[in-house]
């Protein structure tokens, strides 16, 4: 069910309409007569507002009590809707169950061939640092469609995700499994105090191979995303990490996330530093080092 479908036209319209005066006031804010309107000062830039509704006039943006919550609360949809109508003394409905699809690796191919001349050939990766992982059951040839499977473990043992990559020279298709736990994203356990975060795995294959000397001695971990959770899972399994290393592509998704999730490790204690590759991504960098003359 979509999150836009959630909540009746009733109760869209209750929050729609809430009277962002008088929620500013509830919460502290400083609110000024202007008219017949009212004028707030967001980190300095005058927002004016007219019962539910506001506009931006530095940024000429404006919108509901909706979108206000949504943009100066930094909430969800979900989040603003159902913050809004506790405002409004109304009850919340039940949010609907997702029912979870149970994570089932793909059959393996009899070889993988094809993977090798991808990853190796196409991509540039170090054979023997890809072996390491394929020997670990980490990377393996899907029967089917001869993706490159990369695999997620527990601290059990137990697979929990899987991401897969077209080996095709065009080929872009790439996805996590169904019912994968992003808590386990393809990852590697070292026994050093360092952890390099990446969001693909073949950026973390790219790094070790432009970086090899000891590489098997520190953890490293591609969050398949830009997310933290393997991150912070990697952190709870093992209490030796000390150093955090942040690897996300130079583009602006990739710097936003690392420098949130920098943030996130400095609030905990945690040391980080945020590493970023000349090109976009660490593949980027390993192969146009190799076309070098």
């Amino acid at each position: 069910m979509s999150n836009l479908f959630y909540f009746t036209p009733e109760q869209q319209e209750i929050a729609r309409r809430t009277d962002l005066v008088g929620l500013l006031r509830a919460r502290g804010e400083t609110i000024k007569p202007s008219g017949s309107e009212f004028e707030w000062l967001d980190q300095g830039q005058k927002v004016t507002i007219r019962r539910n509704l506001w506009y931006h006039q530095y940024e000429q943006v404006g919108g509901d009590a909706v979108g206000f919550v949504r943009r100066f609360m930094g909430k969800t949809y979900v989040e603003a809707m159902e913050y809004l109508l506790q405002c409004n003394g109304e009850p919340l409905p039940e949010r609907p169950v997702r029912k979870q699809e149970p994570f089932v690796l793909p059959a393996a191919n009899e070889n993988l061939n094809r993977v090798f001349a991808y990853l190796v050939n196409q991509r540039g990766l170090d054979r023997e640092i890809v072996y390491a992982f394929v020997h670990r059951r980490m990377i393996f040839e899907s029967a089917r469609h001869h993706n490159a499977v990369f695999v997620g473990y527990d601290k059990d043992g137990v697979p929990r995700h899987a991401h897969k990559r077209s080996t095709a020279k065009e080929g872009s298709y790439k996805c996590n499994v169904a019912g994968s736990q992003p808590e386990y994203s393809f990852h590697w356990q070292g026994a050093g105090d360092r952890l390099y975060l990446f969001e693909a795995p073949i950026d973390l294959l790219s790094y070790l191979t432009l970086h090899p000397a000891g590489w098997q001695e520190q953890s490293y971990a591609a969050a398949c995303s830009v997310s933290d959770k393997v991150l912070f899972q990697m952190l709870r399994d093992n209490p030796r990490i000390k150093n955090v290393c942040i690897c996300f592509d130079s583009d602006e998704p990739g710097q936003a996330a690392a420098q949130r999730i920098s943030d996130n490790l400095f609030l905990r204690g945690i040391h980080s530093e945020v590493l970023v590759p000349t090109r976009k991504d660490w593949n980027e960098d390993l192969v146009f080092g190799r076309k070098e003359p």
